[in-house]
């Protein structure tokens, strides 16, 4: 059972070979103060860091940023990883998943079908992945204003 009265945890960080670093700082800094407790892996973080960091931090969220086009090849078999970890979180996705992408819903569906919850592209804001981690995880106003509060 998850203590709610402490901040929710997210796991945050870039997959595979990439190192782009901007977009995670930008969340980083977004979830935090919007009352997450964010541990931040940096750039080119392999599956099975993931998985070790939302273990050791009881995450309720792991977050996946990839910018450089190949998120697909980097995440194949990321959910049988978490799985062999034995966590249950949600699990997100976003950036510039593929190359030459016209077509987001096709990639969204690319990565539901990987196990993803929720799939962002590069224009996203993050009030809106704020705001879909909120719903999925059921804050509750008096957590976002208690997050408020203590930030």
């Amino acid at each position: 059972m998850v203590d709610h009265t402490m901040p929710r945890t997210v796991v945050l960080g870039v997959i595979g070979s990439d190192a782009h670093v901007v977009g995670i700082t930008i969340l980083e800094q977004a979830f935090s103060a919007a009352g997450f407790d964010v541990v931040n892996l940096g750039v080119q973080t392999s599956q099975e860091e993931f998985a070790e960091a939302a273990v050791a931090h009881d995450a309720e969220a792991v977050l996946v940023s990839s910018l450089y086009g190949h998120a697909e090849q980097d995440c194949q078999g990321f959910h049988d990883v978490l799985d062999s970890y034995g966590i249950d979180a949600i699990t997100y996705i976003g950036g510039n998943l593929a190359v030459g992408q016209d077509d987001f819903e096709e990639t969204r569906a690319t990565f539901e079908a990987l196990g993803f919850d929720r799939v962002f592209d590069s224009e996203t804001d993050p009030e809106e992945a704020i705001a879909a981690l909120e719903r999925d995880l059921q804050v509750t106003t008096t957590e976002r204003e208690r997050a408020t509060i203590t930030s």
